[in-house]
């Protein structure tokens, strides 16, 4: 047995074991982005199935074996139309990985805060006087094709211009205003619903656009409600309810601070290789 293991590892090289460590952290990275989602309780459907197939490959249940076999080809084709919006989000997190920033970290910091300030300012107001608004917020992901459903305004933002945007008289206060870098963008814009059905049936068409367009980009959506003046934001497909005007500025001042640490990091990495590949030349 001793010789056994140790043959075992003599065959073991360098490359097997970053082929293992390679495997492991995409199996982490894939159990991270899955989490709370729901493709968890598709997996845990998925092992389930795997499991009653290998039961009845065991146990000779012909009939039931056949069928889990042929659902097994349909059940792929359903997975990509069901969770459409899942596999999207995985590529381009994929594709935008950790060397590329959000468009906040662009922005000089006092621009950033002049930005924020302004957005609080114009979401108090609208909370106060229950005025609905849906702000959305682009990051890496391009809104391009949400904003060519409305009217493109591109103008340095203010709490007027927004209040303007959002008041009820207004041709575009029922559609979502888009941000780009530190600009109105886009006002008017018709956002993609979300389909869930676990949502609280108290949420409106606000609600639901807001978590449809953090389902399938990586952009935040700030809702007012026309009914309450409750304040809401939506990351990730995910709804954080009933902030006030100071939560709101720390969140978004705590978001951009993790954008400037993220960028700031990147470059840092860059200029380490750079100096360290000018070294080596020297040397």
């Amino acid at each position: 047995m001793k010789d056994f293991f140790a043959n075992i590892i003599s065959d073991i090289g360098i490359a097997d074991v970053l082929d293992v460590l390679v495997v492991a952290f995409i199996i982490y990275l894939v159990l991270g982005f899955i989490k709370e989602t729901r493709a968890q309780q598709l997996v845990r459907g998925l092992i389930m199935l795997a499991a009653l197939f290998l039961l009845s490959d065991f146990l000779e249940l012909n009939a039931l074996n056949w069928i889990l076999k042929g659902a097994t080809t349909f059940g792929l084709i359903a997975i990509i139309i069901i969770f459409q919006p899942e596999l999207r989000r995985a590529l381009e997190y994929m594709g935008r990985g950790s060397m590329i920033y959000g468009r906040l970290a662009k922005l000089d910091k006092n621009k950033a805060k002049e930005l924020i300030d302004a957005i609080v300012e114009a979401v108090d107001s609208f909370s106060a006087t229950r005025t609905g608004a849906l702000i959305v917020i682009e990051n890496q992901v391009s809104l391009g094709d949400i904003a060519e459903s409305g009217t493109i305004v591109n103008a340095d933002i203010t709490a007027e211009l927004l209040g303007n945007i959002f008041y009820k008289g207004s041709p575009m206060h029922d559609g979502a205003a888009i941000i780009r870098n530190d600009k109105l963008y886009a006002a008017g814009c018709v956002l993609p619903l979300s389909g869930r059905l676990d949502l609280n049936k108290e949420l409106g068409t606000r609600h639901r656009a807001a978590i449809g367009i953090t389902e399938n980009s990586d952009a935040i959506a700030l809702i007012v409600s026309e009914e309450n003046g409750v304040i809401s934001m939506a990351k990730e497909g995910k709804l954080n309810r009933f902030l006030d005007a100071k939560e709101l500025e720390k969140i978004l001042l705590n978001l951009y601070l993790a954008e400037q640490e993220e960028s700031a990091g990147f470059l840092s990495r860059i200029k380490s290789v750079l100096l360290g590949g000018d070294q080596n030349a020297k040397q």
